[in-house]
């Protein structure tokens, strides 16, 4: 091996050592055995075409796609730009990042700060930001436990909430757990549309006197069903509101955060909830999870989280995660920009071989999963091995369908994150039952995808 060294002398003028004899530079020895070439140019290496990285298929979809990736940089940067602006408005400073122990008391402002950021970038009033969110079904029960008391109803607007959600509510025996159901909660949801699509009509009707609170799943779940835009969401709210002005809106927001350039406070929305380990911890937040929305409600979460009368002062932030959330939220538009364009080259390779995909290829995207219609147990196990073999970490296990808990199927997961679970990085899953759908979310940069598309297309 050649070791190339660029040299340049810096030789002191002569007139402030007038004595000094200036002597020629001695040959430079070889390091470690090592010679040397003096060279003002480094030798660089031929790319050829068949030093290509990705497959046939998906070269051709990646050029197929130059203006779906430009609007999406686009996107990022005008979310990036909102991102920007709340760091600064809160003056956020290294400070921020400092760690605290036990009760939390003498943090050094940092929670404090981080709540004023997220409630600025999605246009709440407030928000409470805590690595003691275990995940984004914690922090949509304390939401919604936040709303409701016994003898309310709970509507869900979009079909059948997702898996985690139903012991929380009481539709799978969860008796005697502490679910909705337990302290005397009701529930309804409205039936989506054959196509997939809320069920305009049927909201217009849906909403009783009873009803304390409206849940809007924004992301698709495991159903097959188009995730909404917030548009939709902001649509589906007044519909709720004229019926029962006093019925409050609670969004599932995993998933959809940053996909568009508003959020669902913005079309008034009373609370969202997500995971840090999803969209806004931009694949470095190592846990959490947010709640975000009107101040009443959100001081009413942190209470469910913690207790009443704790408030939101409290919490220890031990070691540098609090320097993980703020960095994790700074690079959230770029990390989704990336997942998006991996939904959009999923959906186009996958297409192209025949294959049923939610949404479709060149469409807008409202959220950051990709879902497949692999029709097969066989093939939903191979889709997740070949995810599982790409992957950084664990690329040498194989993905094992089994039960988890909060799922009422069998469900397989690839994950091979540095993050353990974060759907950010890149992973996918799907429970095994009709129509054995793959759901793909995450990706730090889309050629991620491009790699693990290679793998797939093999065994299918």
């Amino acid at each position: 091996m050649m070791m190339a060294l660029s040299i340049a002398a810096a030789v002191a003028s002569p007139a402030h050592h007038p004595k000094q004899t200036l002597k020629p530079l001695k040959p430079l020895k070889p390091i470690l055995g090592l010679p040397l070439r003096i060279s003002s140019r480094l030798s660089v290496p031929k790319l050829h075409l068949s030093d290509h990285p990705f497959v046939p298929e998906v070269e051709r979809a990646v050029d197929s796609l130059h203006s779906e990736f430009r609007a999406v940089d686009n996107l990022v940067a005008r979310n990036t730009a909102r991102v920007l602006k709340a760091f600064q408005n809160v003056r956020v400073g290294s400070h921020h990042f400092s760690s605290s122990t036990g009760y939390g008391h003498e943090e050094a402002g940092g929670r404090e700060a981080l709540d004023q950021v997220f409630a600025e970038i999605f246009g709440a009033e407030s928000a409470i930001v805590r690595a003691q969110f275990f995940s984004g079904t914690h922090a949509i029960t304390c939401a919604l436990f936040a709303f409701l008391r016994p003898g309310d109803e709970l509507l869900a607007v979009a079909g059948a909430p997702y898996d985690t959600l139903e012991e929380v509510i009481g539709i799978r025996d969860s008796h005697g757990v502490g679910s909705l159901k337990d302290f005397g909660i009701e529930y309804r949801e409205v039936p989506l549309k054959e196509d997939g699509s809320l069920d305009w009509d049927a909201l217009k009707l849906a909403v009783k006197s009873k009803t304390k609170c409206a849940l809007i799943q924004r992301s698709c779940g495991y159903l097959w069903r188009h995730s909404l835009s917030v548009t939709e969401i902001g649509r589906a709210i007044d519909i709720i509101k004229v019926q029962n002005p006093n019925c409050l809106v609670m969004v599932d927001n995993c998933y959809g955060e940053f996909v568009e350039n508003i959020e669902p406070p913005m079309v008034g929305a009373d609370l969202i909830a997500g995971s840090l380990i999803k969209n806004p911890g931009g694949t470095i937040a190592p846990c959490g999870g947010y709640v975000a929305g009107k101040k009443k409600w959100v001081e009413a979460a942190a209470a469910r989280l913690s207790a009443p009368g704790l408030g939101v002062d409290c919490g220890s932030t031990p070691g540098d995660i609090m320097r993980t959330f703020f960095q994790g939220l700074y690079l959230s538009p770029q990390m989704v920009g990336e997942a998006v364009k991996g939904s959009f080259l999923i959906a186009e390779v996958m297409t192209d071989k025949g294959y049923r995909v939610q949404p479709l290829s060149r469409i807008p995207r409202h959220d950051t999963v990709q879902a497949v219609q692999l029709g097969s147990r066989e093939l939903l196990l191979a889709f997740c091995e070949a995810v599982q073999r790409s992957s950084p970490v664990g690329s040498f296990t194989r993905p094992v369908a089994g039960a988890t808990p909060g799922y009422a199927s069998e469900v397989i997961f690839a994950d091979g994150t540095f993050v353990d679970g974060s759907t950010s990085e890149l992973s996918c899953d799907g429970p095994l039952r009709e129509p054995f759908c793959v759901f793909c979310q995450g990706g730090t940069h889309w050629t991620q995808w491009g790699l693990v598309l290679g793998e797939v297309l093999k065994l299918l």
